[in-house]
């Protein structure tokens, strides 16, 4: 089960549930699900049983539990369980990591561009990437700092991260091997950047560039650190492995993500830096 095929099964659960006669209220158009940063909380965690409850006035956790049982029954779903104050935290059969980086790297992202303009003087000064970037950040950023290659520079983290995933691969070919998209990348430091790989469809949905520009600096910190502590590489003699062509596949998803949004707010992603 994909991650769209579990918010299509979370959405027809509710719309039962409606028809039955079990829930009062509107089925909503879309569910949202969100892979949790820590092990141990599903695969997947939606909050669809909390926005229900604004609207049909009933506690979240009652409305969880009636969508619980209706979902627990449901053909590759391990296990649901409900978190404080209504969360619905959905274990599927199988491995959850496989199927988010193929569903990246098997899909369609090229988001809208967002009308960003900057004012001339604004563009002369830092460049048009920067220039772009420095409209959607927080109140109180020195914009000069757009101008630095260093970790300090978001915009240089998220452009630094995706041409990080381009040497990668070139590195790889170099060695002889590709991305196996199909294997499951078991690090257990994967957990955050597998979340915001997840996420990603959301936060572009929501057609908010600050929100979108947040989100490509948590993607990227999450791959950076994970490429710290988990080789894509083999090293030496070592020949390349099951692990390897997974971790480069996660690798190539995380550049694609990156490279999507980067597009969408107008900013160039290279492929070197």
């Amino acid at each position: 089960m994909t991650p769209a095929d579990l918010s299509r099964t979370v959405l027809h659960t509710v719309r039962r549930a409606v028809e039955a006669d079990e829930l009062r209220a509107t089925v909503p158009a879309r569910v949202s699900l969100r892979v949790p940063p820590r092990p141990g909380c599903g695969d997947y965690a939606t909050n669809v049983a909390l926005r229900l409850a604004k609207e049909s006035g009933r506690p979240a956790r009652e409305i969880a539990e009636v969508l619980r049982r209706r979902l627990a029954a449901e053909p590759g779903i391990a296990r649901v369980d409900i978190a404080e104050p209504g969360f619905l935290n959905i274990t599927v059969e199988g491995a959850v990591g496989g199927r988010i980086v193929a569903e990246v790297l098997g899909g369609t992202l090229r988001g809208e561009p967002y009308d960003l303009r900057p004012g001339p003087a604004l563009v002369e000064r830092l460049g048009s990437d920067a220039a772009r970037w420095s409209l959607l950040c927080p109140p109180g950023l020195d914009r000069d700092l757009l101008l630095v290659q260093r970790e300090s520079n978001p915009l240089f983290r998220v452009r630094y991260a995706h041409a990080r995933t381009h040497a990668l691969v070139r590195n790889a070919r170099d060695l002889g091997f590709t991305a196996d998209a199909g294997g499951e990348c078991a690090d257990e430091c994967a957990g955050p950047l597998l979340a915001a790989l997840a996420d990603h469809a959301r936060v572009s949905s929501t057609r908010a560039p600050e929100r979108l520009a947040r989100h490509l600096e948590r993607t990227a910190d999450a791959y950076l650190r994970w490429q710290a502590d988990c080789p894509v590489l083999p090293r030496g003699d070592e020949k390349p492995s099951v692990v390897h062509r997974a971790r480069l596949a996660l690798a190539e998803a995380t550049g694609k993500v990156l490279a999507d949004g980067l597009h969408q707010l107008g900013i160039t992603a290279p492929a070197h830096l």
